[in-house]
């Protein structure tokens, strides 16, 4: 019976280093074409397997955090202010504006556009170290709705 639990254990640490080297290479590689199967398959394991053990370690799919990277790079690539929200998109590893557009709203709570010129205020006088962390987004949930003038 120990002989099963010990196998167990190494199977799942195994597990956990590959999902790291996925962690890692997202973090690495986000503004190249990335997708599950590809990252899957560089580690050895099923697209699904993958996914599951990802979300269950990291509390987002693969996909999903591959997304957040990109969006906090994009984030600070607006505050610089010195690219387009196009340039911005395409520089980042995304391949479509409304695609980039929709997910930056859901994380950050407003467009890239509104970002950008919000961003540019906020964080004037600020050291690029502590605007990123003070601007960071949300991650495992959407930001907060817009509050309404009824209200």
């Amino acid at each position: 019976m120990t002989s099963s639990k010990t196998d167990a254990e190494q199977l799942h640490l195994r597990d956990l280093a590959r999902l790291r080297r996925v962690r890692d290479r997202i973090d690495r590689e986000y503004a190249r074409a990335l997708d599950v199967e590809a990252l899957a398959f560089g580690v050895h394991m099923s697209a699904g397997h993958l996914s599951r053990q990802f979300k269950l370690a990291y509390g987002e799919a693969p996909y999903s955090y591959l997304m957040t990277r990109r969006i906090e790079r994009a984030m600070a690539l607006l505050r610089r202010g010195d690219l387009s929200v196009t340039e911005v998109c395409f520089e980042v590893g995304c391949s479509s504006l409304g695609t980039f557009s929709t997910r930056f709203t859901e994380l950050v709570g407003m467009s890239p556009s509104a970002y950008r010129r919000e961003a540019a205020m906020q964080t004037e006088g600020m050291p690029p170290c502590v605007s990123k962390q003070v601007t960071r987004p949300i991650r495992n949930r959407e930001a907060p709705a817009p509050r309404s003038n009824l209200d």
